[in-house]
């Protein structure tokens, strides 16, 4: 590979940093902001920005003079959303079956875990919900999953505001819920004891999919049969993340 080369490619790189520190950053950011945020000179910042706004990738967010993300995301986003979303769907009805519970999809959107994809479970008690909805990160284990991979600035911001609390088991206090996401990105497993809704307990994995956007898988079941299936769940939610992992960088 010749300098030219790298060269290009290191610029891709860097707009890859700037498109996915706005993910999360719905109001914009100044040129200064993103420079130091990602640790780069203003000057390559403002040349990146230009291109990415010239491709209508980035718009212009305020009169301040701020970016976020632009339209042309959209539509190559909800391409990619059906890549991703086709791979996983046979291994969600092969962990779905293997498992005998429901089984979810979940994308990050700003700060909610949004259901994309469920494949229901047979039993006559299933845990079931909407696609489409949206569930609290802080208290769910798609949502924890989803926290637990973040670079830890976007964590915190996500977290900056008191943690509601939705059942006598919501975890709300901040130092123990960072204690609990520091395990979550050790094991690569989060846990959700009726936490979110009485009943209805949880585990979750997350994974980025191609293009970086975070996605979490798991398997919510009625708390009476949790513990007893909870190991095996784990084992086959981690197993059929590795196959997930596998397609999508194939």
């Amino acid at each position: 590979m010749n300098d030219k080369e790298r060269g290009g490619i290191q610029v891709i790189a860097r707009a890859a940093q700037v498109l996915r520190l706005l993910k999360s950053e719905p109001d914009g950011l100044s040129l200064g902001e993103i420079a130091r945020r990602i640790g780069l000179p203003r000057s390559t910042i403002q040349r990146i920005v230009g291109a990415l706004l010239e491709e209508q990738l980035l718009m212009s967010a305020s009169l301040k003079g701020g970016f976020k993300l632009g339209l042309a995301l959209v539509q190559l986003g909800a391409a990619a959303d059906l890549g991703t979303e086709k791979l996983a769907r046979p291994l969600m009805l092969e962990l779905s079956r293997e498992a005998d519970e429901t089984v979810d999809l979940s994308v990050l959107r700003r700060d909610s875990a949004v259901f994309v994809d469920q494949v229901q479970g047979t039993q006559r008690l299933a845990a079931v919900s909407a696609v489409g909805k949206e569930f609290p990160l802080h208290c769910t284990a798609n949502g924890k999953a989803l926290l637990a991979i973040l670079p830890l600035e976007i964590r915190q911001r996500l977290l900056s505001d008191p943690l509601k609390r939705h059942t006598q088991a919501t975890v709300v206090d901040q130092t123990a819920l960072e204690d609990e996401l520091r395990d979550v990105a050790r094991t690569g497993l989060a846990y959700d004891r009726e936490e979110h809704s009485d009943g209805i307990c949880a585990v979750g994995t997350a994974f980025r999919d191609s293009i970086g956007r975070e996605y979490s898988l798991s398997i919510p079941v009625p708390a009476g049969r949790f513990e007893g299936k909870r190991h095996k769940l784990a084992k086959l939610l981690k197993s059929t993340k590795v196959e997930l992992l596998a397609r999508i960088d194939a």
